[in-house]
């Protein structure tokens, strides 16, 4: 987007069918508000103890971080885990400090690619990873016959086309040259996201991993780059680009992009989406691990969702999707990469 253009982002595409997605949110915002009142009630409590009045405690995760916080009782038991992340952040600052107050011991190990992390969580390198969708999740399962599964949902991150020189979709020129990750599940959504906007046709039979093999119109005969989607950003302002296809957060913050820059903005919440929701994913012999419980509700306390709107911008939220439906929604996925 040029810095003196006005952007007109088109509306949010939408499925039109009920989103278990948008569902989730909801009940995530109302067990938020649930956790803040307990807080309070937790500290007034510690309060009570120090001034003789009796307060009604409250029982729960947020009471009892807010006790150990106000000099309270440190939890009974100690947990440990060593996850693999594709990048640090300050929203895993804060899941750290908030597991920490809980009785979890967090170590984040950074590795620059998207494939180590689930490489050492095979290897038993690693407890687990927080860095993919359940899609991508099911691509290495089914390529490399590995057994990792999802524990919880953490966030989904919006997605659409964007332009350092175009203020709408219609201005992407014939021949135009469009940069798209270059994995089968990213690259695949982008260009879910492109026929949304009406700039092709995809052919439904590919299924959840279509290619630019599977496009079946293209009437401004595009042309797609296809980058690691990582990379996506350091080539928005590429002059031989018309447009990238790209999750809003994986914007650096001082590129100044945000989901209003958008030429067409996908609607992360659609039921469509489900696969893009990411996890906190471990091997199947450890997801009984009663720590991921303790990390679960660390995901959960308000801090840290503060802690992602400040370094997102609103570009990803924190989602509550039951772990046996993302479970389902794995094999499911799997099995249609096998039949495909």
């Amino acid at each position: 987007m040029s810095a003196n253009s006005t952007p007109t982002p088109q509306p949010e595409h939408s499925d039109q069918q009920p989103s278990d997605l948008r569902a989730a949110v909801a009940a995530r915002g109302k067990r938020r508000r649930n956790g803040v009142i307990a807080a309070v009630v937790g500290a007034l409590a510690v309060a009570g103890v120090a001034t003789g009045v009796a307060v009604a405690s409250t029982s729960g995760g947020s009471a009892e971080a807010a006790g150990a916080a106000a000099g309270g009782d440190a939890p009974a038991e100690r947990y440990s885990l060593d996850l693999a992340v594709a990048e640090d952040t300050q929203f895993q600052d804060a899941i750290k400090e908030v597991a920490a107050e809980k009785g979890l011991d967090l170590t984040w190990t950074n590795v620059d690619d998207w494939v180590l992390p689930n490489t050492e969580l095979v290897a038993g390198t690693v407890d687990g990873n927080a860095f993919q969708h359940v899609l991508y999740l099911s691509a290495f399962n089914r390529e490399n016959g590995a057994d990792i599964t999802p524990v919880f949902s953490t966030v989904i991150t919006q997605w659409g086309i964007f332009s350092s020189t175009l203020d709408d979709v219609a201005a992407i020129p014939d021949g135009g040259r469009v940069a798209i990750p270059d994995d089968p599940s990213n690259g695949g959504r982008a260009l879910g996201i492109l026929e949304a906007a009406g700039l092709l046709e995809v052919d439904d039979a590919a299924g959840v991993f279509p290619t630019t093999e599977d496009i079946t119109a293209n009437p401004k005969g595009l042309q797609f780059v296809e980058v690691p989607a990582r990379n996506i950003p350091q080539n928005f302002d590429d002059p031989s680009l018309s447009a990238v296809v790209v999750g809003t957060s994986y914007f650096d913050p001082s590129q100044g992009v945000t989901k209003d820059d958008a030429l067409y903005l996908d609607d992360s919440l659609a039921q469509k989406n489900l696969p893009y929701v990411n996890v906190v994913a471990t091997t199947a012999d450890k997801a009984d691990d009663p720590a991921w419980k303790v990390l679960e509700e660390a995901y959960a306390d308000p801090r840290v969702e503060e802690a992602l709107d400040a370094e997102n911008f609103g570009n990803t939220v924190l989602v509550d999707v039951p772990v046996q439906e993302l479970r389902d929604t794995l094999a499911d996925l799997e099995a249609q990469g096998a039949a495909a």
